[in-house]
């Protein structure tokens, strides 16, 4: 609920002082009684902000205070403050941080783009390129099982939960724990999977030459190891998002990308085979994933987290995590599987398709990875402190804050992406090897990917609000949902649409999920989610990106036609229809009276002032 408009702030501000002053004075005064023996209530602990449980099952065995916990109790309260702003505060803290990680964020995106540029150059759309497009997916598909993203998400909550107990050692000894966990497991997963690798791969290229499915093998094996060093990595970023650190994820990508183009290059220039330079792509990939887990490394050792000896955790939250981490990596998994179906229907039309639906798929990605990643990596921590709370009411406003807020960013971004999206792929991809079919087969798919934009991005977040909630089951149920539609939607489309019937597969099954999370969630948070202030602002929305849409074809097609379709014209067309188009969308936006747009506005405006 908004705070009364007619109240002053500076008078909510006075009060908390003074009540944060006044309970430092009553904690100090128990300290300095505790210290000399005497009986003390816990009227400081209260004041310290540390809820009693609701009722006696809920109730943990309380142990006799000590002086120490009382001069803790004092430097609790000068950390307290933050706790105490109210809701709005928050939300704009929020705000800021996922500006800041968006901002952060696309600067990996933009060299995830330039790869990808240079791969489409290099390779094109054809059956070798298509080789490493499978190639790669098989092991992305281990990952999202065992590593990275499954293993963070069923981490976070785990380590933010005793890190809200104040119990950092247990944190860390839980972290350190589970990195041998995972260092043993996923070694030993790597490894196995390598030597299955020549049986598995050529059963899901049957259209596919003999040759590019050896490739397809050999490519595979040399980016295995990624599972492994992934899922070291997705602990130690982790970490740092409990620890609300996330500059160094945000921009290790950047390495992780200049490194692979600088292998991409170097076997391009010394390597006349394109089947061969193939393997230049892969080490990159490999080497690239080296680096981005040693950035993390000094950061996290800051925190306070050290290897050492293997010691199983004897309170189970190494098995609380294991338990939590087996339906995050089934639902995860499964939805990146809905990637092996595009590719594997994909070859059953052309060799050139699983190409071109991975081309589409990486500019599909850079609005889903600059916005609502960001926005769902930023809240993430927040959702799971709430949870930890029972605060039911502060994760509903979370998630209506964060759904307004990927609304507003991601329904232009998609109106964008479905108006330009032929100037777009023939600008970013359409050179050497990747020829004009080529371009309208991606452009055919990112027209489609498009109109799931705003679904993914709220799919995202809910997904990791049932992961706050310590429900990962839910979200495996919803990606066989999902993956059940993929599958049934995909293969009836296939023959008739061809590339958009395979896509098209994405769209119905982000319909069908996004829908049965928010009827869980209301349930299960006993109230609604904003959805009536939700569908309000988005009625909004659409209407100014059905500006922003008209706005960029009628620009892109009047700056054509008068510079031609050059390369430079088709940037300056499509850099003047997001200028002139944005501007119209802000406009409109601030007329309608959509707030978020107007705070996310006037918060990046005060951070460039300060800049």
């Amino acid at each position: 609920m908004d705070p009364d408009p007619r109240r002053d702030p500076g008078l909510d501000r006075s009060d908390e002082i003074l009540d944060t002053a006044a309970s430092r004075r009553y904690a100090e005064r128990m300290a300095a009684r505790a210290a000399r023996g005497e009986k003390v209530g816990d009227v400081a602990e209260r004041r310290a902000g540390r809820r009693r449980p609701k009722s006696r099952h809920d109730a943990a065995p309380v142990a006799p205070r000590s002086a120490d916990d009382y001069a803790g109790d004092v430097d609790a309260l000068a950390e307290s403050a933050p706790a105490t702003e109210s809701r709005p505060s928050a939300a704009s803290g929020r705000a800021r941080n996922t500006a800041i990680f968006s901002l952060l964020t696309g600067f990996s995106r933009i060299a995830g783009l330039l790869r990808e540029m240079l791969a489409a150059g290099f390779y094109g759309t054809t059956g070798p390129a298509s080789a490493f497009t499978l190639a790669f997916q098989i092991p992305n598909l281990l990952r999202s099982l065992f590593a990275d993203a499954a293993l963070s998400a069923a981490f976070v909550p785990v380590f933010s939960d005793l890190l809200q107990q104040k119990r950092r050692k247990e944190a860390f000894s839980l972290a350190a724990n589970l990195a041998w966990v995972v260092l043993l497991a996923l070694s030993a997963v790597t490894a196995i999977s390598i030597l299955l690798t020549p049986l598995v791969v050529p059963l899901l290229t049957s259209d596919l030459s003999d040759a590019d499915t050896t490739l397809a093998v050999h490519l595979t094996q040399i980016m295995f190891p990624v599972v492994a060093l992934l899922g070291l990595n997705g602990l130690l970023v982790g970490i740092l998002n409990a620890e609300d650190h996330f500059t160094i994820p945000a921009l290790s990508p950047v390495i992780w990308n200049l490194l692979i183009m600088a292998f991409m290059i170097g076997t391009h220039v010394a390597i006349d085979d394109p089947g061969d330079q193939l393997y230049g792509y892969a080490i990159g990939v490999l080497v690239g994933t080296v680096a981005q887990l040693l950035m993390a490394v000094p950061l996290v050792r800051r925190k306070g987290f050290k290897l050492g000896r293997l010691r199983w955790n004897t309170d189970g939250q190494v098995r609380q995590v294991l338990v939590l981490m087996l339906p995050v990596a089934l639902g995860l998994g499964l939805v990146n599987f809905n990637l092996l179906i595009n590719s594997t229907l994909g070859f059953k039309i052309s060799e050139a398709v699983p190409r071109a639906i991975d081309a589409a798929f990486r500019l599909y990605m850079m609005p889903q990875g600059i916005f609502s990643v960001a926005i769902a990596t930023v809240l993430f921590p927040a959702l799971s402190r709430a949870a930890a709370r029972h605060d039911h009411g502060d994760l509903r406003a979370i998630i209506g804050d964060g759904m307004r807020l990927i609304l507003v960013l991601l329904i232009p971004a998609a109106a964008v992406s479905i108006a330009l999206a032929a100037p777009i792929v023939r600008l970013v991809f359409q050179r050497g090897e990747f020829d004009a079919e080529s371009t309208k087969l991606a452009a055919e798919a990112l027209w489609v990917f498009s109109i799931t934009l705003p679904l993914n991005g709220l799919n995202l977040l809910l997904t990791r609000t049932f992961f706050a909630l310590k429900d990962p089951w839910t979200t495996t149920r919803l990606a066989v949902l999902s993956l059940l539609v993929n599958l049934v939607v995909s293969v009836a489309l296939y023959k008739p649409l061809g590339v958009g019937g395979i896509v098209a597969g994405t769209v119905a099954a982000n319909i069908a999920v996004v829908g049965a999370q928010i009827r869980v969630l209301r349930s299960r948070l006993g109230g609604s989610l904003g959805l009536m202030r939700t569908a309000t602002a988005a009625v909004r929305i659409l209407v100014a990106a059905a500006v922003l849409a008209a706005v960029c074809v009628g620009v892109d097609a009047g700056v054509r036609s008068v510079l031609g379709d050059g390369v430079l014209s088709l940037a300056i067309a499509i850099g003047a229809s997001l200028a002139i188009g944005g501007a119209a969308y802000l406009a409109i936006l601030r007329a309608l009276g959509v707030k978020e747009a107007v705070r996310l506005e006037s918060m990046v405006r005060g951070r460039l002032g300060r800049a």
